[in-house]
């Protein structure tokens, strides 16, 4: 295993995370009546098999780390944004899991890419990746890159890369009604085709509507705060007024994303406002004030105590000292 990838182990999360959830008053199954609604999956993933879908994305992830590795664009698991990445990583996994049965058997992977695109995904069986553009050039706060790690999350947990290469066989079935059996192999030779375009896939609109609202949920149930999701869009819109960034080749964004994100913040704000927060974080501002209002961040490279967890912690000791 290349030493710069790095597999997240979410076991101990869950008991971490379900421990201060339970001094926090709930755990994730309690709330699991709360937030987001979405629809059920599209039946267009049943013409496709999951485990070849996620084998393709393993292999194209195995051969982009390699290649980005060699190429020595690849950051080590020791760099200030691959231990941040994992660690609200390593938050947002146990709350991933309820939405796909397969999910707790992925091998979940983060990788970060030194590159000046603005670029992140997920590929079907958990793999991350973010290029270092995306961090560094939008500034993102925490908030905001959980907000984008949950969107791209919601890709693969609701499988809609299958989903696209289901919809994909069916046309060349219905191409083929010669035989019913032929279907099967053009099935087979859809994921054989798309496999390697997994990282240019283009979602439809519902897609990434259903990716943003279920981002929302796992950010907020994390610990962050899903109202970021304004400020995150806000900063993609300035920065795609010259040349799109290749995140918005990918993820198109319309006038009303903005809007939909903030019809929905009451479905998810309870769950942040009672979730156990952080207990660091790496978007301390340079001077003092909160994240809001214009501040100007430092940069990326240093954990400092989150005042939302110190005063969580604060209170739960003088709770037991009583």
């Amino acid at each position: 295993m290349n030493p710069n990838r790095f597999a997240l182990c979410f076991k101990p999360a869950v008991a971490t995370l379900a421990v201060a959830a339970a001094l926090a008053g709930a755990t994730p199954g309690a709330w699991a009546r709360e937030g987001v609604e979405v629809g059920k999956q599209s039946g267009f993933t049943r013409l496709v098999s999951a485990d070849q879908v996620e084998q393709a994305a393993a292999a194209q992830y195995t051969q982009m780390t390699t290649q980005a590795s060699q190429q020595g664009v690849l950051l080590p698991a020791n760099h200030p944004q691959s231990v941040r990445l994992r660690a609200i990583a390593q938050r947002m996994i146990p709350f991933a899991l309820e939405w796909n049965k397969r999910a707790p058997q992925w091998r979940w992977e983060v990788s970060v890419v030194q590159s000046k695109e603005l670029n992140a995904f997920c590929m079907p069986g958990g793999k991350i990746v973010f290029y270092t553009g995306i961090l560094e050039q939008l500034k993102l706060t925490d908030d905001e890159v959980a907000m984008i790690m949950g969107h791209e999350m919601a890709h693969a947990l609701r499988e809609h890369a299958r989903e696209r290469m289901g919809k994909t066989a069916a046309t060349r079935i219905g191409a083929n009604l010669l035989s019913g059996l032929l279907g099967l192999g053009s099935v087979g030779d859809t994921v054989l085709n798309m496999g390697g375009q997994l990282l240019t896939l283009k979602f439809s609109r519902e897609d990434e509507s259903e990716a943003d609202l279920v981002g929302m949920e796992l950010a907020a149930r994390t610990g962050y705060d899903p109202r970021a999701g304004v400020s995150l869009w806000n900063k993609m819109a300035a920065a795609s007024k010259g040349a799109p960034p290749q995140f918005l080749s990918t993820h198109p964004s319309s006038s009303t994303r903005i809007q939909e994100i903030q019809a929905n913040l009451g479905k998810v704000q309870p769950l942040f406002e009672r979730a156990p927060k952080p207990a660091q974080r790496w978007d301390a501002p340079s001077r003092t004030g909160g994240l809001q209002g214009g501040e100007v961040l430092a940069y990326w490279g240093r954990a400092v105590q989150s005042p939302l967890a110190e005063r969580q912690e604060m209170g739960a000791f003088h709770g037991h000292a009583h």
